[in-house]
Formats: C-alpha cells, sequence, structure tokens
C-alpha cells in the first residue's frame, strides 16, 4: 500500500488517530524528529514497527503519552526525582525510563522490566496521541540504521509503501532525539544525551551520571540488552563511509581537505561535513553544512538533513567535522560517533 501523506489539520489528525486505533502504525512529528506510532498496548501493532523499521527486537520502544494521567497507568511508581524532571521538561525532549507495570507487552520494552515514558511538546503528537485515546510507542520513523527523519519528506524516503500514513507537520524543531535518563537507580543516568543536556538536569536533580558507553572511543557489543533506544553503536549512518576528524581549530580544516584529496586521487566522490563558518573553505564534490558552529543548536538541528544530502549526491566517503562535548555539542557527538562507526582520524 502507498503511505498517505495527511496534512496536519484536525480532520487529517482524526483519521490519524483511527488509523492506530485500528491496529496500523502512523509517522508523525514531534519536536525531536519524527516518530513511527503504534498502540502501545497493542503487539500487533507493535510488531508493525519492528517489521517497517527493519528493527531489531532487543532494541525497546518509547512509549509517548499526552498526560500524567497516561503516565499512573504505566508505570508501578513515580520517584521524587522523576516528579522533579518532569516538572522541569514535560511536555518536552527527556524520556525517563520507570519501572513497567504488566499492561506492556514485551514486543515494547524487550522483555525488560523497565520502559521509557516521554511527554512530546509538538502540538500536532499531542493531538494524535489524545486523538487515538492510547499511548504510542515511537521510535524514529526511519529505516534501523538510517539517519533519523527530520521532514515528512525524509520517513517517505525510507518508509514509503512500509506504513499507513505520514503526518506532514513541517520540519523538526530540536533535531536530535529524547534525552533518556534511567531513574531506577539511586543517581539519574543518562543513557542517551538528547535534546536535554546533562547541565540541565544536573540543575534540577544535582547529581546525575553518564552511562559508562557514552565515554567509549569505540564501538563495544552489549552484553545484555539495552535500556534504551540509541545504545547499539550502528545508527544514524549515512550510505557512504564516514570518519570524524579530531580538533575544534582552524588546522582542522586543512587536515580534512588533505584527506578529501587523498580519496578523491583514488576516484571516490568525497564529502565534507562542516558548518556556516568553515562552508566555503573546502574543495570537494559535495561540502554540506549542518548548522553554525556560534549556535550548536542549530547543528543538532541540521544533522541529519545533512547526512541525508550526502547520500542524495551519491558521496562515498565524508570527513566531519567533530564538536565540543557540552552541552547539546555530547548529542552531535554522540550521533556522529555512531554514524562514522567510531571511526576518528586525529
Amino acid at each position: 500500500m502507498q503511505t498517505k501523506r495527511l496534512t496536519a489539520d484536525e480532520k487529517s489528525i482524526a483519521y490519524a488517530g483511527t488509523l492506530i486505533r485500528n491496529g496500523e502504525v502512523v509517522a508523525f512529528p514531534t519536536e525531536t524528529v519524527y516518530g513511527l506510532g503504534a498502540d502501545a498496548t497493542n503487539p500487533a501493532a507493535v510488531d508493525k514497527i519492528f517489521q517497517a523499521k527493519g528493527r531489531p527486537s532487543d532494541n525497546p520502544l518509547i512509549v509517548h503519552i499526552a498526560s500524567e494521567r497516561d503516565l499512573e497507568r504505566l508505570v508501578k511508581e513515580i520517584p521524587d526525582t522523576a516528579r522533579k524532571l518532569m516538572d522541569a521538561f514535560w511536555p518536552g525532549p527527556l524520556t525517563l525510563i520507570f519501572p513497567k507495570k504488566d499492561g506492556i507487552p514485551d514486543q515494547v520494552t524487550a522483555g525488560l522490566d523497565t520502559v521509557g515514558i516521554r511527554m512530546p511538546n509538538h502540538p500536532v503528537a499531542r493531538m494524535l496521541i489524545e486523538s487515538s485515546g492510547v499511548p504510542l510507542a515511537a521510535p524514529s520513523a526511519n529505516r534501523s540504521g538510517r539517519p533519523s527523519p527530520t521532514t515528512a519528506e525524509h520517513v517517505l524516503e525510507d518508509l514509503d509503501h512500509l506504513i499507513a500514513a505520514v503526518i506532514d507537520g513541517g520540519p523538526a524543531g530540536v533535531g536530535v532525539e529524547s534525552t533518556v535518563v534511567d531513574i531506577t537507580s539511586p543517581v539519574p543516568m543518562i543513557l542517551r544525551p538528547g535534546g536535554i543536556s546533562q547541565e540541565q538536569i544536573g540543575h534540577v536533580v544535582g547529581d546525575v551520571l553518564l552511562d559508562p558507553a557514552l565515554k567509549q572511543t569505540s564501538p563495544r557489543e552489549l552484553k545484555q540488552p539495552p535500556k534504551s533506544p540509541g545504545m547499539k553503536y550502528t545508527h544514524y549512518a549515512p550510505r557512504g563511509d564516514m570518519w570524524i576528524v579530531s580538533g575544534e581549530d582552524n588546522s582542522v580544516v586543512s587536515r580534512i581537505q588533505s584527506y578529501v584529496d587523498r580519496s578523491r586521487l583514488e576516484g571516490a566522490r568525497v564529502g565534507v561535513l562542516t558548518t556556516d563558518e568553515h562552508v566555503d573553505m573546502y574543495r570537494a564534490d559535495a561540502v554540506i553544512s549542518c548548522g553554525q558552529r556560534s549556535d550548536l543548536s542549530t547543528v543538532a538541528a541540521g544533522l541529519y538533513a545533512a547526512l541525508r544530502a550526502f547520500d542524495q549526491q551519491g558521496i562515498e566517503r565524508i570527513y566531519a567535522e567533530s564538536f565540543p562535548r557540552e552541552g547539546i555539542g555530547l548529542a552531535i557527538m554522540n550521533r556522529l560517533m555512531k554514524a562514522a562507526g567510531y571511526r576518528v582520524l586525529t
């Protein structure tokens, strides 16, 4: 079946809610990226998410809700730490890991006794949840391993004919997925950096840890099922091979150019992932800016679209600038490292 492209009006959202109640899968905009939503209480509907994405079954899904009343039906307890974070950042790009109640299918949680819950801040996402009348299990609306979609067009590039519909709500704002925080342990731990920074979380709850895997410089196989999406090391990747070139001063430009020149002599189509400040300094088959280095929120918003643009131009090798790992930069570098398979040139 061809995927229906719906406008983000009340009638279309109501129709999408009916599709979800009938066990179908619908892509929709959130403030982070586009999500792929199905009834989180319907195992057969959740299975369709995995089938459409080609997603491994041991990778859990995040459940999206429209009100705290929904949360109480899904989780066993709401610790004080969670309430502080909910008060500060919900609705918004923050996912919290809770002990789950039995009504959530194992397909959603990969058989774990915990579940990630988020209350999105996008009006279309909230309206769709309310219209469907059920919590939505919703990973990013892309084929597994590909850059996440920040427009409806990106969704259709990957999933046309594989899902029932996509609601076109324009470009996503944040551009990287939600921050995932595990609040089931005494000290909150960030499992996936995202739209809310470690510094912002620490300001609300005090001590907050980073999952040790976020400090890795090479991929390592997980010894147990991940508690959160994004913890496996192959994600967000363009079709071409990608390397990150370390360094943040102007010398990185000449170093990247030398790699580009060498690769082009070998006959490859070569691209450079850079920012507005450096976009005119490179000579390559494709030089693409993902935003402004002086405002890393623009880099987060433009990152996935930039990676997909290399695919559209048939780029075989990509050399990417690196970014500071503070604030939203931690999420940007997390996505870049996974997209590059942890290949870094120093």
